[in-house]
């Protein structure tokens, strides 16, 4: 995939590398400490890649330019359902949709009445996706806790192999149990941060990730 230049419009800047990060989120109930330890939010990681089977929460994204003067804003929801089932609603300040039934990655973008479509395999790759969304994390990125803060434990995770990759590192918050923060910064320096509502603990129905082009939506396969 070729680099995306900081801060285009969110519409076009939206990358399949990043749109499934979320999809191992965990659900756990939230714990009374918070940073009790230092190699929590490494614990919590661990938890959600082998236990939590689906979830839905809404969330916020806040895109930073890399000199920290520039900030683009968008909104949505996601829902996931293990095994790498995902669908990623943006409403504002654009309409569009990111779905996975566990095969394709479909983007679908409702001005443009454009779908796109990739294979899952390739859609992942070396992305925050793998992290999230793998059953064994640690096995393609280091993962380092770091300091806890505002109440929330966190850790950052960087790809061992470095090519091909799409991000520098990615940093990941919880609190207590419950995921509260996914921060992603690419190799341009920009900063993508995903804060995250209350979460529905059910995996949602199996049709919320099939997707059908509308009639006379332009269809592009990858």
């Amino acid at each position: 995939m070729k680099p995306v230049k900081p801060l285009e419009p969110v519409r076009r800047r939206l990358c399949l590398s990043m749109l499934p990060l979320l999809a191992g989120a965990s659900l756990l109930p939230r714990a009374a400490a918070q940073g009790t330890a230092p190699n929590a939010a490494v614990e919590r990681l661990r938890e959600f890649s082998r236990d939590v089977q689906g979830g839905e929460a809404p969330f916020t994204q806040t895109v930073t330019s890399a000199d920290g003067q520039r900030r683009k804003v968008s909104q949505g929801t996601f829902a996931f359902a293990r095994p790498n089932r995902f669908r990623f609603a943006y409403q504002k300040p654009y309409e569009q949709l990111i779905v996975s039934d566990g095969q394709k990655v479909w983007v679908y973008d409702a001005d443009l009445n454009q779908a796109t479509s990739r294979p899952l395999a390739k859609a992942l790759g070396q992305t925050p996706a793998a992290l999230l969304a793998g059953a064994a994390p640690e096995r393609d990125f280091n993962v380092t806790p770091e300091a806890a803060a505002g109440g929330l434990d966190w850790l950052r995770a960087t790809p061992k192999v470095r090519e091909g990759a799409t991000f520098q590192h990615l940093r990941v918050a919880f609190r207590g149990k419950v995921l509260a923060a996914v921060e992603i910064t690419d190799n341009f320096g920009q900063r993508s941060l995903l804060e995250f509502g209350a979460w529905a603990p059910a995996p949602p129905a199996a049709e919320r990730f099939r997707f059908t082009p509308p009639a006379g939506a332009e269809v592009v396969e990858q």
